[in-house]
């Protein structure tokens, strides 16, 4: 059976935060979780935008303000958030840039890594103290088909790359560091009996403001004709992040995506990643250095090689 929206459990009682969510696959994620009785946190970094979203998507519906360009506006978020509630059931780690017109963030990292990767690793952290003994709470966070370009892990060099704005491979190489964060929490978590799971998602290939507003002139013609044979529209290309975020069946560390040509288009099922993806050792030395670049640390008790038992608890 394909799983659809009709499959999604009432939400009513969880509290759910979903960054990007004032457009696109975020929206559309709010709308459905909201539709079943969630309280919605809509966290954008356009205010404006981000209160018209809500508007349109009534119930229990709020916005925070987040800018995951700025560390400190990450901060000042999830101070926002810990001082409008005392659990959160569900983290969705969506927002994302591709191809943005800045060359570095406020902070001084390339900006798909900094948006894409940092921004989350530190919000996760900062937040996890409200989820880590709810019982079914979970960290979404959404990757791309894109993580196959990128061969290995973002490392030291890649952190401040001048003109990675541009460059498919940097916005390849942040999803990829997606999903090395999301499989790495999942561990942690397990390791340290918490009651949250962490699970992956990609949405395929969807004609969101993405492609439309932010893609190089070059790129444009390629994108209109692949969105135009393969793409499917923001409601559908969010299943697989929907599906992530409520179905009890999926267990922490999976990664769904659609089913249909090239993991493209099509219903939410377990999808397929890359080697680099699955590389523990890449997953220890991008958590060390997020921590390092963010001053956000996870305590944990720390053993490496054979006994590798990391702990997560929240940041402090």
């Amino acid at each position: 059976m394909v799983w659809s929206t009709a499959e999604m459990p009432d939400q009513s009682g969880r509290t759910v935060l979903i960054t990007g969510a004032s457009g696109g696959i975020g929206l559309e994620t709010a709308r459905a979780l909201a539709d079943r009785g969630a309280r919605v946190i809509l966290a954008c970094r356009d205010m404006e935008r981000g209160l018209a979203a809500a508007v349109g998507i009534g119930g229990r519906s709020e916005v925070v303000r987040v800018d995951l360009a700025s560390l400190d506006s990450v901060r000042e978020a999830a101070l926002e958030v810990r001082r409008r509630v005392d659990r959160l059931d569900l983290l969705v780690n969506n927002a994302g840039v591709m191809f943005p017109a800045y060359r570095r963030t406020g902070d001084g990292f390339e900006p798909h890594f900094g948006v894409n990767h940092l921004g989350h690793f530190a919000l996760t952290g900062l937040l996890l103290g409200l989820m880590r003994d709810v019982p079914g709470s979970r960290v979404v966070t959404v990757a791309s088909l894109a993580h196959r370009v990128a061969v290995h892990g973002p490392g030291p060099a890649d952190v401040r790359t001048a003109g990675g704005n541009r460059s498919v491979t940097a916005y390849g190489r942040s999803k990829l560091a997606n999903l090395l964060f999301a499989r790495e929490l999942q561990c942690r978590l397990a390791d340290a009996g918490a009651q949250t799971v962490s699970v992956a998602a990609h949405p395929g290939l969807s004609a969101t403001g993405l492609w439309h507003d932010d893609a190089p002139a070059w790129l444009r013609p390629v994108s209109a004709a692949a969105l135009r044979w393969l793409g499917q529209p923001a409601v559908r290309a969010a299943l697989p992040t929907l599906r992530a975020a409520t179905d009890p069946l999926v267990p922490g560390g999976a990664y769904l995506g659609p089913d249909g040509v090239s993991e493209c288009h099509g219903g939410a099922v377990p999808a397929r990643s890359s080697r680099a993806s699955r590389d523990v050792i890449a997953q220890i030395r991008l958590w060390e250095l997020s921590e390092e670049l963010t001053g956000v640390r996870y305590a944990r008790a720390v053993a490496r090689g054979s006994d590798r038992r990391p702990v997560a608890e929240a940041a402090r």
